[in-house]
């Protein structure tokens, strides 16, 4: 696992670059261009579990759903911010992908520190100090288990024709 660490105001063109919003549109076509103008390294090392740790107003700018559907794509488990903007945070919601408001966390990383996180719970631990937030709302762990909103909502629609039957 990897910690990625960025500052504030982090907005969808440096997440997905606004020039292959019309060309790319699978997570195949999506990840390789992830951070590439911010973070060139990103995409190729970013990998399952790695953590996010960003600054405020993560996720700013124009709505589109790549920046989302590559971050789930690569395996990020959370993306920790200051503060997120709000259509980024809704797509977020819709691809599964877990975002987690706790500044303190934030500020505390150092270089080099362990982080884990445990949205249940409402927990973050940077280097062995514990630092707490709302815990994500059983609906949004449940959208996150099923691998995004329309899986979830698929899910439900299966379980209500079998209770039918």
């Amino acid at each position: 696992m990897k910690i990625w660490r960025y500052g504030d105001d982090v907005n969808t063109d440096m997440l997905f670059p606004g020039k292959y919003t019309y060309t790319a549109s699978t997570p195949e076509e999506i990840v390789p261009h992830l951070l590439e103008d911010l973070d060139p390294d990103f995409a190729g090392e970013a990998g399952e579990g790695d953590i996010i740790l960003a600054g405020d107003n993560f996720g700013c700018g124009s709505s589109r759903e790549q920046p989302t559907v590559g971050l789930k794509a690569i395996g990020i488990k959370a993306v920790i911010a200051k503060s997120f903007a709000r259509i980024f945070y809704r797509s977020a919601v819709n691809q599964g992908l877990v975002l987690i408001e706790c500044p303190d966390a934030v500020d505390a990383y150092r270089e080099g520190d362990e982080v884990q996180v445990d949205p249940e719970a409402g927990t973050v631990k940077v280097a062995g100090r514990e630092f707490t937030f709302p815990g994500l709302p059983p609906e949004i762990l449940a959208i996150r288990d099923a691998g995004g909103l329309l899986n979830h909502v698929r899910k439900e629609l299966e379980e209500r024709k079998a209770g039918d039957a």
